[in-house]
């Protein structure tokens, strides 16, 4: 797959280090559990399957003895933090976390580390500082989309920004870079909705918004909204503005029918729903007695049009674009970072 990352991802697959095999390794007896926050769009259920691959391959190799996934409702911070305790007494040696809330779950995540739990964080982090963290630069995401529009539309105009979900540190992140790349230009925010990251939410409050809006120019996004925003426009009979696009199969499926049919010009970038086999690989590490630093980076994934095609043949229908992690990743990763 020919994907723009950063060098640092790119050197994971050219670094090599001599340490345990997964034959040898020290976890045979340890269980790790995922507790995940959300799991209502199309990026998050990747997220699932691809830690649980990942998990049921190392369990069936005798590299952990199980893993198990727990979803909550709603994004409950109340539930969450209830399950996180009831993984501590249930006997996890490890817990992934991604979190409903980047406090108010600290609490739980104390009590699990004060009970000699490893407690990893990705995609929605905790700000406790015993939880190891797997940091997305979120603010980039948006901030990219404001440099984008920026060289795209040099005469500015209104711009529409589609939210993900409310009460996400990454989701704040993501806003925050939006406005911070639309400094000193000629744009405008015309108006803002939440699509919760997934096309039929984004789709429904795009179409509840629209009439209240001037013409528009652009679309800021967040991910898995992309697709839902053009369906939005076009049910109204409204010419369709540059929509920043969010990796997913649909959108870029979209893109493509477009920039075959009039020429359409646009850019697609998210996080990587694989990050979560990141986590599993470093919480196995973590029990395997492995240094890790406290702070570890991922990165995120961009499609340009050169990479359109190339991008969507390698995805099936509902998938986003992602790059699973390997343990020997990981340990590059790991290696690189301290």
């Amino acid at each position: 797959m020919n994907m723009k990352m950063s060098i640092a991802a790119l050197a994971l697959g050219v670094m090599t280090v001599g340490l345990a095999s997964p034959s040898d390794a020290g976890t045979a007896t340890k269980r790790i559990a995922f507790s995940v926050n959300y799991a209502g769009n199309t990026f998050r259920q990747q997220m699932i399957k691809a830690f649980q691959n990942v998990a049921d391959k190392a369990t069936s190799d005798g590299i952990i003895k199980g893993a198990n996934v727990f979803v909550t409702s709603e994004n409950s911070v109340t539930e969450q933090a209830a399950q996180v305790r009831s993984l501590v007494l249930q006997g996890y040696d490890a817990i992934v976390i991604t979190a409903a809330s980047g406090d108010a779950l600290n609490g739980a995540v104390k009590e699990a580390c004060d009970a000699g739990i490893f407690v990893v964080t990705f995609d929605g982090l905790v700000s406790e500082p015993c939880a190891y963290k797997i940091e997305v630069d979120y603010h980039s995401l948006g901030l990219q989309q404001g440099q984008f529009f920026k060289q795209r539309l040099p005469d500015g105009g209104n711009l529409l920004q589609v939210r993900g979900i409310a009460g996400i540190p990454a989701e704040q992140q993501i806003s925050d870079g939006h406005f911070d790349g639309l400094k000193d230009t000629k744009f405008k925010v015309a108006g803002t909705v939440y699509g919760q990251w997934t096309q039929t939410v984004a789709r429904k409050e795009v179409a509840a918004i629209l009439p209240t809006l001037p013409q528009i120019a652009g679309v800021l996004t967040e991910g898995g909204d992309g697709f839902g925003t053009a369906q939005a426009f076009a049910d109204a009979g409204r010419a369709v503005p540059v929509i920043f696009l969010g990796n997913r199969f649909e959108e870029l499926k979209w893109w493509k029918e477009q920039r075959d049919a009039n020429g359409y010009k646009t850019r697609s970038a998210a996080s990587n729903p694989a990050s979560s086999t990141l986590a599993f690989w470093v919480a196995q590490q973590l029990l395997d007695g492995v240094k890790v630093p406290n702070h570890l980076p991922d990165n995120l994934v961009t499609v340009g049009p050169d990479e359109l095609d190339s991008a969507l043949a390698n995805l099936k229908s509902g998938e986003v674009v992602s790059k699973s992690y390997t343990q020997d990743d990981t340990i590059n990763l790991i290696k690189a970072s301290q």
